[in-house]
């Protein structure tokens, strides 16, 4: 089966669309021609996991973190970046990563994962997108093929990152040669221009038929973390206890205990420190995160509970996620977890 298959899969549950700016989540390292063999999950690329993928006859790694974030000049392996990126090259093996857009989507999403485990329950979006919008346009019968093969060409998701969100629509406007199939996709109101002049490129067209209409933000699937409710509220210590179990944590930091009783929880995987405002507006007990800085702790002001539980502690799930995404779907070839913990902090 062809890489460009499996990217696709995962792209129509997280499209490229939905990741952060600063993300560069997408195909780093390969061919999406490429037929794969089997596939590693893990959190971060290193070269121990590059090892660990050789040995298992991998020549596909998915990374929840992108090996890279911005450009490299030079690749003497002077950096655990360049000297993993060198041996994935050597070794013919791929490297693809599905970061902040997998974050920001509530059905399969990092988060939704993260509550699942907490036994949340109502939960939903902690801070929805806002730029958003319904994005549809017309093709013609003949515009139809070009654009569906510049679509599949090498996983055109190119600099324009929500080809693959695009959901086909089975209605047509007109009847016979006339005939125009409607498109759809959630798109980031900035991405507007770049998918016109892909689709018009692609097609030939030198006029798009296409309108806009905004979404329902109250009702929205993609954004940064989540809230929900415990079954029943119990004590932040009984809580506390509860977390280091499911989130197999050794020690936590936390800011003060408040005097009352926790019910309400909001978590955010990775660094998700700008979040508090919501989780205060949403009137949560606890915020569940990780990267805190000293001084930012006291932006708790008396209001919530802070726990910072560490950056991998908090994603560690994703690799189960991910396995669970692409078994359920792929069973012609083999999909392991990585067995490596790539976490860079100990503790004493």
């Amino acid at each position: 089966m062809k890489l460009q298959k499996l990217i696709n899969h995962l792209e129509s549950i997280a499209p490229s669309a939905y990741q952060e700016s600063y993300d560069n989540s997408g195909l780093l390292i390969g061919d999406p021609n490429t037929n794969i063999t089997g596939v590693l999950i893990c959190l971060d690329s290193t070269e121990a996991i590059i090892d660990e993928a050789i040995e298992k006859k991998c020549n596909v790694i998915v990374a929840h973190h992108p090996i890279v974030f911005k450009g490299l000049k030079r690749f003497n392996g002077k950096t655990y970046v360049e000297r993993t990126i060198i041996k994935a090259i050597k070794n013919d093996i791929c490297i693809y990563a599905i970061h902040t857009n997998l974050d920001n989507v509530y059905r399969n999403g990092v988060n939704t994962k993260i509550a699942e485990k907490l036994s949340l329950q109502n939960i939903q979006i902690l801070a929805p997108k806002q730029n958003l919008v319904n994005f549809q346009f017309y093709l013609s019968a003949m515009e139809i093929n070009a654009y569906q093969k510049a679509r599949n060409k090498k996983g055109v998701a190119l600099e324009f990152k929500n080809v693959h969100g695009l959901l086909t629509v089975h209605n047509n406007k007109k009847q016979g040669e006339n005939a125009e199939m409607k498109y759809e996709a959630t798109i980031a109101q900035n991405q507007i221009g770049d998918l016109v002049h892909f689709i018009q490129s692609s097609t030939g067209s030198k006029e798009l038929n296409y309108s806009t209409s905004p979404i329902d933000q109250s009702n929205i699937e993609v954004g940064s973390g989540m809230v929900g409710t415990l079954s029943k509220p119990i004590s932040a210590h009984t809580f506390f206890n509860r977390l280091k179990k499911v989130m197999a944590l050794k020690v936590f930091k936390h800011t003060a205990v408040l005097g009352r009783k926790i019910s309400k929880v909001a978590v955010c995987g990775g660094s998700g420190g700008f979040l508090l405002p919501h989780a205060i507006r949403q009137d949560a007990d606890i915020f569940i995160t990780s990267d805190y800085k000293y001084h930012e702790f006291f932006d708790a002001d008396g209001k919530i509970i802070i726990a910072d539980i560490g950056h991998y502690e908090s994603e560690q799930y994703t690799i189960e996620l991910l396995h669970e995404l692409i078994t359920k779907k792929f069973s012609n070839f083999a999909t392991h977890c990585t067995k490596i913990s790539t976490n860079p902090v100990y503790y004493y």
